[in-house]
């Protein structure tokens, strides 16, 4: 069974780094002339699916927006994930679980058990209750060939002063990211299944990982896009780590409205692979 982070670095191979967020806010939903339902979010979520599909390796939704419209929501929810399991595609359920015990075991088979309804290639997990609490959930994804994507150092600026702080002589974030590397057995060479949100909008030295951290598993990258973060700025910003980085943009892409979201999904993702040096398959076309 081939792991998850080798699976990200062969989808990374083929497509470049992006990563296409499906997020169907009430805004966007109006935009694209659909109702603000579980109805419309399942049909906004189908359409991203379609267009993303062969042009990116990766696609991200963001669960509250479904999740918003009650037991319909989670229904239309799980036909997206589908859809885009099925069209060959890595999706992330961007879900921000966090707890301990039997009830983060529960998210885990929620999210990471194979034939469940809302089974995902990844789930993004808050690790602030101690690192210690996603032991189980990190042993279930790599069981089954899943991953997660742990909270370490994300672009909400909000953030930082907590992320900063010290645990010992280290940040938060070095404390939390070296935690979850030393969960991630994996072979020499090989890309780990546990991997790191660090925004793309963040300081690295001031969160602890600049330099002298070193990646070994899938990097998950927020703030590109309509946050102010270009495609040109993915090496400068993470340096060393960014062959490792998944470049997650929403609504830079989401707006281009339903008409011209694929030809916008092209452009993109040709932009990021430009500055990577590869023109995948998928950015041709």
């Amino acid at each position: 069974m081939t792991g998850f982070g080798e699976r990200v670095r062969a989808a990374m191979d083929e497509h470049g780094p992006l990563c296409v967020g499906i997020d169907p806010h009430a805004a966007l939903l109006a935009d694209w002339g659909l109702p603000g339902s579980a109805a419309g979010a399942r049909e906004f979520g189908l359409r991203t699916v379609e267009a993303a599909a062969d042009r990116v390796g990766l696609v991200k939704p963001q669960v509250a927006f479904f999740e918003q419209y009650g037991s319909a929501g989670i229904a239309a929810l799980e036909d997206v994930l589908g859809a885009a399991r099925d069209a060959g595609l890595l999706v992330i359920a961007d879900a921000k679980r966090g707890d301990i015990g039997s009830t983060m075991a529960g998210y885990a088979q929620a999210w990471l058990a194979p034939g469940s309804p809302l089974e995902a290639d990844a789930l993004t997990v808050s690790p602030y209750l101690g690192p210690d609490s996603l032991d189980a959930t990190a042993a279930l994804a790599k069981q089954h060939g899943k991953g997660l994507f742990v909270l370490c150092a994300t672009s909400n600026p909000e953030a930082t002063p907590l992320q900063s702080g010290a645990v010992g002589d280290q940040t938060v974030g070095r404390f939390v990211a070296e935690r979850i590397a030393a969960l991630d057995t994996r072979e020499s060479g090989s890309w780990g299944d546990l991997g790191l949100v660090v925004g793309a909008t963040v300081r690295l030295d001031v969160l602890g990982l600049g330099q002298g951290f070193v990646a070994t598993a899938p990097i998950l990258a927020p703030g590109f896009g309509a946050q102010g973060a270009r495609p040109e700025d993915l090496e400068r910003i993470f340096a060393d780590l960014a062959p490792f980085v998944i470049a997650s943009e929403s609504r830079s892409i989401l707006s281009a409205g339903p008409d011209r979201i694929a030809e916008v999904i092209t452009a993109r993702a040709e932009l990021y692979t430009r500055s990577h040096g590869r023109t995948p398959d998928a950015a041709r076309g």
